[in-house]
Parts: C-alpha cells; sequence; structure tokens
C-alpha cells in the first residue's frame, strides 16, 4: 500500500517518520519542501501537489495546524478532491472541527473515496516513537481498512464511531491537558510561594491523586525552564476554541474553559503566539516576582517505553 503524507510540522513530521521507519512505501508533501529532507533521506519520495498524491496513493493523511489549511488541500487547486475516487482513503490527522472535518468527509465521499478523522493524542514525544494514541471516526469497514496504516503511526487505536467522532474527543481531551496544565502552573507557584522545594513538591503530586499525565510530562519541563513541549499558545488557543465550538453547539454552558481562553490570549498577548504553551505560568512568575524552577529536570520529554505493535483498544458499550 503506498501512503501520502501531506503536513510535516512537529506532530506529522514524526508520525510520517514512523511511516517511513518501518518500510512503508510513503509520499510527503509540505510548503517547505526542506521539512521533507529528512523523510526522502529515509526513503520517502516527494509529492508535487495535493491531486498528484492522491492519484498514485491508496491512502492520503493530512495533519495540518488549522481547518482551513485542511480545506485547502482538499478543495484548492491541484487539491486532494481532484483525484480522489473509489478504492482510496482520506485519513484527516489535524485536530480540527467535526463540522468541518464531516463537510469536506461528504465531498470525498461524494467521489467514490472514504474518510476517517484520525487525530492523534500523547505528545510530540510519544509521536516520535510510534507510541501515540489515535481516534478514528468512520465506518467500521472503513477503520479496519485503516487499522494497519494507523498501528504503524501509533500504539493504542480507538474507534470512536461515525466521522467526526474522533475531532469531538480530540478537542475533548485537549480542554483536559490545557486545565491541567493551568492548574499544575497554579500548585507549582503556590508551593514556591509557601517556601516548598519544587522537586519535592513535583514528587508529591505524581504519587499523589492531584496527578496527570500533563503534571509528569510538562511539568518537567517547566521546572526545568526550556518549557518546550513542541506546542505553542496560538495552537492551545485553536484547540480551546474547538472545545468552545463543540459545547456551543450542544448548548452546554461551560464555566472553566471561558476563562481558559481568556488566560491564554493573556498569555499571547503578553509573550507571543508562538511561545511554548507551558510558558503560560510567566504570568504567575511576573505577577509573583517569583522563578518557578528546580535543578535535575529535562529539558525536553522523552518517551522512555520502547516502540511497540500498536493494536485497537476497545470501549465499554452502552
Amino acid at each position: 500500500m503506498k501512503i501520502g503524507f501531506i503536513g510535516l510540522g512537529n506532530v506529522g513530521a514524526k508520525l510520517a517518520g514512523s511511516l517511513a521507519r518501518n518500510g512503508v512505501d510513503l509520499m510527503v508533501h509540505d510548503l517547505s519542501k526542506e521539512a521533507a529532507r529528512p523523510l526522502h533521506d529515509a526513503g520517502a519520495t516527494w509529492g508535487e501537489s495535493p491531486a498528484s498524491m492522491a492519484a498514485v496513493c491508496d491512502a492520503v493523511i493530512t495533519c495540518l495546524p488549522s481547518p482551513a489549511a485542511s480545506a485547502a488541500v482538499l478543495e484548492g487547486a491541484h487539491g486532494l478532491l481532484e483525484t480522489l475516487g473509489p478504492g482510496k482513503i482520506w485519513l484527516e490527522m489535524s485536530t480540527t472541527d467535526t463540522a468541518e472535518v464531516t463537510r469536506l468527509g461528504a465531498l470525498v465521499a461524494a467521489r467514490g473515496a472514504a474518510a476517517a478523522d484520525c487525530p492523534v493524542s500523547g505528545g510530540c514525544h510519544r509521536a516520535a516513537t510510534g507510541n501515540i494514541a489515535i481516534f478514528a471516526g468512520c465506518e467500521r469497514t472503513v477503520f479496519e481498512r485503516a487499522l494497519p496504516i494507523l498501528t504503524v503511526m501509533g500504539r493504542r487505536i480507538l474507534h470512536t464511531g461515525p466521522l467526526g467522532s474522533a475531532s469531538v474527543l480530540k478537542v475533548v481531551t485537549n480542554y483536559l491537558a490545557t486545565a491541567h496544565l493551568i492548574a499544575c502552573a497554579e500548585a507549582l507557584t503556590v508551593s514556591k510561594a509557601a517556601g516548598m522545594d519544587l522537586g519535592v513538591a513535583y514528587e508529591a503530586i505524581r504519587i499523589s491523586s492531584g496527578n496527570s499525565f500533563v503534571h509528569e510530562t510538562e511539568s518537567q519541563v517547566i521546572l526545568n525552564g526550556s518549557r518546550d513541549i513542541s506546542f505553542t499558545m496560538d495552537l492551545v488557543k485553536k484547540d480551546i476554541g474547538l472545545f468552545q465550538a463543540v459545547a456551543d453547539r450542544a448548548g452546554v454552558p461551560l464555566d472553566l474553559n471561558p476563562r481558559i481562553i481568556e488566560i491564554f490570549d493573556d498569555g499571547i498577548a503578553r509573550f507571543g503566539p508562538r511561545e511554548f504553551s507551558p510558558n503560560i505560568i510567566r504570568r504567575l512568575e511576573e505577577a509573583t516576582g517569583l522563578s518557578i524552577l528546580s535543578p535535575g529536570f529535562p529539558s525536553e520529554i522523552a518517551d522512555d517505553e520502547p516502540e511497540e505493535a500498536g493494536y485497537e483498544v476497545s470501549a465499554r458499550s452502552g
């Protein structure tokens, strides 16, 4: 099976790297041809346009920064829709709006091809090792066709239901991660202000009921000072905005997420949209005059688990 991959950013390059590393016949494309160089060195070929890729690939993956970017790749000049046809699959791995992926999926289906939204969760460090989780929203028959591809890029693969369902759950999980990040920033700052050793505070949280995936990962690079998780404030703002849109369409009056949006709007105004998202703690550092740093923590998050063959995760029914 020949796979096309469009979008070689922080996450996309790592997902495509897993495909190349495992011997998949891979064609890649990005706005920056330089971004494809490591994959070309690993055996991938270059696709001149989305349309040319869809013409020769069995499945084409998009992993792009916004719903608008995905729409352009499908509907624009030399876009995927020009050549997608029966027997082909479009796998949307971007974090996107459920209404938009459903709209584009209908256009794909009208050309006889299949569509699935397949966002990932677990951080760039797990995308790099092939151990990231992947949600897949599509018909069951499409999921079974896509599963061999998804298990190369990820470890735990969950079929979430129809097209668009995976995108809902992705923004739900990103909302939770953002809420945890803000809570960790506040917890660490209060610990420092109360005279606690931050290394001890980190460990106390880690072994307690207050622990979270975000604490185990992002709190480490906060305390190191690098604040580098290869994810920026503008991307957080996009994700929590998508979560708010889901809530608004469903008629759910939220209390916390609107405040989180305000916090990140303020962070972007102060530090810039491309600032690493864990540096949201700088708002508290500046307000208190404290430095939330501690020796012994890494500058980057690494996945210390060996790459493992992917598999489908079964959800509880009912």
